[in-house]
């Protein structure tokens, strides 16, 4: 696999394939919730496009140069349609995603970091203050990523979905700015 990819928005001729690129990526995490445990929660992976109900929504995918699908994120730039439980949703000032995955093939290509860097710079470019994101015990590969993109626990985001504990991160984009024009 190349380490060459582009990072775009996605294109309707593209909504198929990164639906089931969400379904394999999200089925196969050790400890998440099977098709057959969530069927309505892989109903909305394989169908992510129908989730583009606002403007401020953006399917963001990276492409190889063949133009094969390696990962996908869902981006909100308007938080009232984020679509969590929890406090999330309240968050003023605020840009969100969801839904990343990155193709088993592709994963160690730093696609997961490109795709959450350009939420970031989305967020950035909309002028907003934070940008939000949620994670399971499963994911925690990826926080370590978050970690890293200066993503911080914030436990008030919280929530609890079918059993499962999902963990909420905030980005606070004005003190990443200001700690980054000192290095």
């Amino acid at each position: 696999m190349t380490k060459d990819y582009i990072i775009r928005n996605a294109r309707k001729e593209e909504h198929k394939a990164i639906g089931h690129l969400l379904v394999q990526a999200y089925s196969q995490l050790k400890g998440f919730p099977t098709p057959t445990d969530q069927p309505k929660y892989y109903h909305k992976l394989q169908h992510i496009h129908r989730l583009l109900t606002d403007d401020s929504i953006e399917l963001i995918v990276a492409i190889d140069e063949e133009e094969r699908v390696l990962g996908a994120v869902l981006f909100f730039g308007d938080m009232r349609y984020y679509g969590s439980k929890g406090a999330a949703m309240d968050v003023k000032n605020a840009a969100g995603f969801r839904f990343l995955g990155v193709s088993p093939d592709a994963q160690g290509l730093g696609i997961g970091k490109a795709l959450s860097i350009a939420c970031i710079n989305r967020a950035e470019q909309m002028d907003l203050k934070k940008v939000i994101i949620h994670s399971t015990e499963a994911m925690k590969t990826a926080w370590k990523l978050y970690l890293k993109l200066w993503f911080q626990r914030v436990h008030a985001l919280d929530f609890s979905w079918d059993g499962y504990g999902v963990y909420g991160f905030e980005l606070d984009l004005e003190k990443k700015n200001a700690v980054s024009a000192y290095n």
